[in-house]
């Protein structure tokens, strides 16, 4: 039975640990910043049906992670909602770092 929460704040340290291998967290970065690439480029140029490459690009990286170096099911398939947040609250405190030059803190 999937682990119950109450809010997202009680689900993020859940979603962290279950991407504790850094590997499995870059193909999370590569996926979500591929995600966004698309995202502006079928907006500046018209194409809208590459918008449908979205979900292949974000999903198809981070499942990738989960299999092969994290070696668990991704938290999406138990708490979608929670953990398509998780993915980008991750993703931007990590863009948060590089710009910043802080080292990663663990947890919000």
């Amino acid at each position: 039975m999937a682990q119950q929460f109450n809010s997202f704040r009680e689900f993020y340290p859940y979603y962290l640990a279950e991407h504790s291998d850094p590997r499995c967290r870059a193909t999370h970065y590569v996926g979500s910043t591929l995600v966004l690439l698309i995202l502006i480029a079928s907006v500046a140029l018209g194409q809208w049906l590459w918008l449908l490459w979205i979900p292949v690009a974000g999903y198809g990286f981070a499942w990738i992670g989960h299999f092969f170096f994290e070696h668990n099911k991704p938290a999406t398939f138990k708490h979608p909602w929670y953990s398509l947040l998780g993915d980008w609250v991750m993703y931007f405190d990590f863009c948060k770092r590089v710009l910043t030059g802080k080292s990663y803190s663990g947890s919000r």
